[in-house]
């Protein structure tokens, strides 16, 4: 925000350049009397600049004046302002210190009349220094030379410009400190209310490709010597007005051995299928949905629709996470910053998470994926679990039908699984009122070879802050399963209880054959040692089955962070009980998750120790990653696998090119086995520019993009139009983020790795702009990114003026620290700003337009005033300050004073 002293200054601008030009024209007419004058100091003659340097305004003004030998400025006010080491004592009229390093040495000595540069002695010359009121006024000229930047004075917009061939100290020091800025939490806007901008669907969008290529060798004792290569292809773009993915890999010979082929649309809107209202439909390689007792989500070739909200699990209490996962990369899984799991790299290119319990409350979930580049990706899901998990009258649908472990296009053999077969199903939600709700689904499933059919239904009711869920299912053919759940709160502690039983000859995905029973209890709750939070879980689980088989499972976990470093304990015990004799010694194993940094390192690692009953380490495998230079990282792991009793060693370096990643790697083993490899990386793509192809190291099939064009609207009417000059050198905005990219001579930029279907605000970043006249005429516009797609947006820069003004109460006196509110014609808040001791209110960078001024809630109930003011401004050409005068609390009818002239409340220094 511009300090008051800066609306002070711009009060007299306008005399003081009148007053500058008449001396000029003066001394011009009559040259004998100008010289034989000597100057001295007056108000007539006093300046107040802004200095600015680049996009950043230094200090609170600098106060000058305007002499017959052209312009001074205070040192002092510029030693502060820069942030110089530069120490000026009046009393010895001396200044001595360095400028912007401890070799540039600088001593103004005024007794001596020497100014002294490192090892170069001046004399000062008449004019170059002169004594006024307020200090040292030293001439712009003069300084420059000594200081060794140029100083350009603007009388006409009391700028006065630093400009250097490199950044100085304090330019970097505002850079880090806008970038800090910009990695924090940005004011949240209720996206719904702004603008929206959508990509129409056409019959053939060129998709775009990832590809992974890896290549490489290995020598040891059994196999001798032998050379791989695989690959891996990602393509989606649009076919058919429908968006559609693939991939395509290849064995460790490079012969293709699956393909996957997806079409589908999803919109979070739900207007998909006409009165279907579906937020989703796809047609191929698809993944059915869960239910407690009978069905488990499965992939396969097939069809499904449904119009519950994109980010809704299959069921209250757990949910389950599936993704791609490319060769060589590996994925982890938090709960509320809880590490939970690792999945590494399967031969089906998927990672699986299946049946991850949810907690009463938020559950904030973070898939983050690792590639062998060093690249990371991270996938964040928020589920709520609570009474209105459902909507009241609302009613959710889904239908499914696949041929599970069936790719569309079969490449290689199938590989059977218990699963395997033709199902389908269909189910139906619905939320009675706030606190109940109820479902019920139809199946068909084959499940080891064999057609089953059911019906599932359950009926959900919140009782303070639990949730209880009642659920039944009947197996066609005679069996039946019951079961009873409780998700709450009691406390610090959050608890979950189930039972199951199983009757009849019962068999589901859910429950396997001869279960009778199943009962377990979950606890989590965080403990608080000093400032640091130990969240620790217990679970026991307890089943029983016709057999006399019957199991006893305790789980324990206990997560700690440590500054960077973040460690997982869990320890797991497991008894089986046999009515027909002994059945076995205890299995008690403990497993070590660490994630984290030490110094300039990050570590990855993980440890399973069998406790009983043999003692010896299952499995140790750590990673750790550091950085080498802005663009390569190097990457080094150990492991020992006791089954294969192997300990191995890897290094690798990751090098990113602004087009592709390319990795190379070396590993050796304790059985003297060793390997190499290289790995590239690239994305393929249309460029949303040219129309041509463009190579890219970011991700342009899995995630979104965005093609952003940034003009000024000199019109005003929010449309781009012929002839309007485009924006150079103007960085955006993506959600919270800064998008660290800014567009080109043509006011293009394109902007990668947008989460699909999860609209995002793209904006422009105020600080990049030049100038603080020059204003983004909204907030953003609102996207919806679908991947491998480039969705275009266009945004308005306007000029901007200020609004100024003085709140008072009724009957006078002014009030102090009071949150003020500049809303537009929309209802939006554009402005927000504080009034001073006085009562004074400035909001400046205000795009043209027609404001209202409310006070902010909190301040309102403060006070306790009305938030409404009866306060109006109109912000233009002709009315670039808008002055509101007094603006009276509590008064029904308040006019604006707008003034017409760019100068502000004059003052003298």
């Amino acid at each position: 925000m511009i300090q008051r002293s800066d609306i002070i200054g711009r009060g007299f601008k306008a005399l003081v350049k009148a007053a500058g030009i008449l001396a000029i024209s003066a001394a011009s007419l009559f040259p004998a009397a100008a010289s034989a004058s000597i100057w001295s100091a007056s108000d007539d003659d006093a300046l107040l600049f802004d200095l600015r340097a680049g996009n950043f305004r230094l200090g609170d003004g600098v106060r000058g004046y305007q002499t017959d030998k052209g312009i001074c400025v205070d040192l002092a006010d510029m030693i502060m302002a820069m942030d110089v080491p530069l120490r000026l004592d009046k009393k010895s009229r001396r200044a001595t210190g360095w400028i912007f390093s401890e070799s540039q040495t600088l001593t103004i000595d005024r007794d001596s009349a020497s100014v002294q540069k490192v090892n170069e002695r001046q004399k000062i010359r008449p004019g170059q220094i002169y004594d006024v009121p307020e200090g040292w006024c030293v001439d712009v000229k003069s300084l420059s030379d000594w200081f060794d930047v140029e100083f350009v004075p603007d009388l006409s917009n009391a700028l006065l410009t630093v400009e250097s061939d490199s950044k100085l100290p304090f330019e970097r020091a505002l850079e880090r400190k806008e970038q800090a800025a910009k990695i924090r939490p940005r004011k949240s806007f209720d996206l719904s209310a702004l603008p929206q901008s959508s990509e129409s669907y056409k019959f053939w969008r060129t998709p775009s490709v990832d590809a992974v290529v890896s290549a490489g060798g290995l020598r040891d004792k059994q196999s001798g010597q032998k050379y791989d290569l695989q690959y891996e292809l990602y393509a989606s773009g649009e076919l058919g007005k429908a968006s559609f993915d693939a991939r395509l890999s290849s064995d460790m010979e490079g012969v293709p051995e699956s393909l996957r082929v997806r079409a589908y649309r999803t919109d979070p809107e739900g207007e998909l299928l006409g009165p279907l209202q579906a937020t989703h439909f796809a047609l191929g390689d698809v993944s059915t949905f869960s239910t407690p007792l009978v069905s488990q989500s499965v992939a396969g070739r097939g069809a499904l629709v449904t119009n519950r909200p994109v980010e809704r699990p299959d069921s209250f209490d757990r949910t389950s996470f599936r993704g791609e996962l490319p060769s060589g990369w590996d994925a982890e899984l938090y709960r509320n910053g809880q590490l939970l799991a690792f999945a590494e790299t399967r031969s089906d290119g998927r990672y699986e998470f299946i049946d991850v319990p949810l907690l009463y409350g938020q559950n904030r979930f973070e898939v983050v994926l690792y590639g062998p580049q060093g690249q990371v990706r991270r996938d964040v899901k928020v589920i709520p679990v609570g009474i209105d998990s459902i909507p009241s009258k609302q009613t959710y649908y889904w239908a499914g039908i696949n041929e599970a472990g069936e790719d569309l296009i079969r490449l290689g053999d199938f590989l059977p699984t218990r699963q395997a077969g033709w199902r389908g199903g269909i189910g139906l939600e619905r939320g009675l009122n706030a606190k109940t709700s109820v479902a019920a689904s139809l199946f068909s499933l084959q499940i080891d070879g064999k057609r089953h059919d059911y019906l599932e239904g359950s009926v959900r009711r919140a009782v303070g802050p639990t949730l209880v869920e009642l659920s039944a299912a009947s197996n066609l053919d005679g069996g039946v399963a019951l079961r009873g759940q409780i998700l709450g709160q009691l406390g610090d502690s959050y608890i979950t209880a189930e039972s199951i039983w199983a009757r009849g000859g019962f068999i589901s995905d859910q429950i396997e054959k001869n279960a009778l029973s199943r009962h377990s209890l979950a606890v989590d709750h965080s403990f608080r040692l000093g400032s640091r939070i130990i969240p620790v879980h217990v679970d026991a689980q307890y089943e029983t089955r016709s057999d006399g088989r019957d199991s006893l499972d305790i789980t324990g976990r206990m997560s700690f962070n440590l500054n960077r470093l973040s460690l997982t304990g869990e320890l797991a015990w497991e008894q089986q009980f046999s009515d027909y004799g002994p059945a076995g010694a205890d299995r008690i194993s403990a497993r070590l998750l660490a994630n984290g940094r030490i110094g300039k390192v990050r570590l990855r690692g993980e440890a399973i120790y069998r406790v009983a009953p043999e003692k010896r380490f299952e499995q140790v495998n750590f990673t750790g990653e550091w950085r080498a230079s802005e663009r390569s990282d190097w990457r080094a792991e150990l492991g020992y696998d006791a089954g294969l009793d192997r300990g191995r060693a890897g290094i690798g370096i990751v090098r990113r090119f602004e087009r592709f990643s390319l990795t190379a790697t070396a590993e050796v083993a304790t059985d003297g086995s060793l390997a190499a490899g290289l790995n590239l990386a690239f994305s393929l793509g249309p460029d949303p520019r040219t129309g041509k192809f463009r190579f890219s190291s970011n991700k342009l099939a899995n995630n979104g993009q965005a093609l952003a064009i940034v003009f000024h609207d000199e019109n005003g009417d929010g449309k781009r139009q012929l002839g309007e000059p485009l924006a150079e050198n103007v960085e955006l905005t993506a959600g919270h983020s800064a998008a660290l990219t800014a567009t080109d001579g043509q006011g293009r930029a394109v902007i990668d790795n947008l989460q699909p279907f999860r609209p995002v605000l793209i904006g422009i970043d105020s600080s990049s702009l030049s100038s603080p006249y020059v204003q983004p005429a909204l907030p953003g516009v609102v996207i919806t990114p679908r991947p491998g797609i480039a969705t275009t947006v266009e945004l308005p820069l306007v000029s901007a003026g200020e609004v100024e003004g003085t709140l008072v109460r009724r009957g006078g006196g002014a009030i102090a620290g009071v949150g003020l509110e500049l809303v537009d014609s929309e209802g939006r808040v554009v402005r927000e700003t504080q009034t001073e001791f006085d009562g004074f209110f400035l909001f400046d960078g205000v795009p043209y337009g027609a404001y209202t001024v409310r006070i902010a809630k909190l301040s309102a109930q403060a006070i306790r005033v009305p938030v409404l003011l009866a306060a109006r401004a109109l912000v233009d050409d002709d009315n670039q300050i808008a002055r509101l005068g007094a603006v009276t609390v509590g008064s029904s009818v308040h006019l604006a004073n707008t003034g017409k002239s760019m100068s502000g409340r004059i003052s003298t220094p």
